[in-house]
């Protein structure tokens, strides 16, 4: 266990300090399969995105080394990478995760795996590093502000508890977090993030329903700022929780994905995990 932790029932995570110095310990949050919410509006998972985060039996193993973008490599020759969790794209950042991760190779670690192999033949795992003071790996790094929650290219965030984790280091501006959250209308830190994951938060100012897609925009009209793209199929299962034009204009939200460039940034929402409505707390004033 990362020195100032304690030990919880069920394990912990170390707390969040600049890139993953040990803190106050938090809880390890582990949801059961795409149970235990904790995002301020969660929706209810579909079957096949149940069947993706159903958890298959855990299996021991020991984290040989870390490849690129948070690949573990383990003893038994096989490579996992961990469920719930996007890799940080700045160097930087990339680099503390990596050592972060580091400091646990050749411990005993258990793994849990979800849904399928990947395209690389990796399988989306629960990692918990250490038998005396186990350490939930992705919450870990999740509360040292070095990774993200996010759902990745599966149908559901498995372990929606991951995103509460994210509340610390973003209100202390550790790591992915220093600076305070990216705002939806601030287009020159956008572009400068242009093929890079972001999480953006701002207020919808005007949502646009097409037959092929729907526009939500974050920017009054004559300025710059993010245009959020959502699919046909994802704004009905959207609409289906409650999530309409009506309800969600003027609303504060958070977005997860990747910017892109058009007549200003842009970010095509990958699926319903990828916005959030966080009104209530505390605006995003700048």
């Amino acid at each position: 266990m990362v020195p100032g932790g304690r030990r919880e029932a069920h394990g912990v995570v170390p707390g969040a300090g600049r890139f993953g110095a040990p803190g106050p310990a938090l809880v390890w949050l582990l949801a059961a399969a795409c149970g235990g919410g904790a995002a301020p509006h969660t929706l209810a998972a579909a079957p096949r995105a149940e069947e993706a985060c159903r958890p298959a039996a855990a299996r021991a193993d020991r984290l040989a080394d870390v490849g690129p973008r948070g690949e573990l490599i383990l003893d038994s020759g096989r490579r996992a990478v961990l469920s719930g969790l996007h890799w940080p794209d700045a160097p930087e950042i990339d680099a503390a995760a990596r050592s972060w991760l580091l400091a646990f190779r050749g411990m005993p670690l258990v793994l849990t795996e979800r849904g399928p192999e990947d395209r690389w033949g990796r399988r989306r795992a629960d990692g918990i590093a250490g038998e005396a003071d186990p350490v939930d790996l992705a919450g870990g790094l999740v509360a040292a502000g070095l990774g993200y929650a996010d759902a990745g290219e599966a149908d559901a965030l498995c372990r929606p508890a991951l995103r509460a984790l994210e509340a610390a280091p973003r209100a202390a501006g550790h790591g992915l977090w220093a600076g305070g959250p990216l705002a939806a209308t601030d287009e020159p830190a956008l572009s400068a993030r242009a093929g890079r994951f972001v999480v953006v938060e701002g207020r919808i100012l005007h949502v646009g329903e097409r037959s092929a897609r729907t526009y939500l925009d974050f920017a009054r009209r004559g300025e710059q700022g993010l245009t959020v793209t959502v699919q046909k199929r994802t704004w009905r299962i959207l609409s289906e929780h409650g999530l309409s034009a009506a309800t969600l204009r003027g609303r504060l939200v958070r977005i997860r994905g990747t910017v892109e460039i058009g007549r200003g940034p842009l970010i095509d929402l990958a699926g319903v995990e990828g916005i959030e409505v966080v009104e209530g707390e505390r605006a995003l004033r700048r």
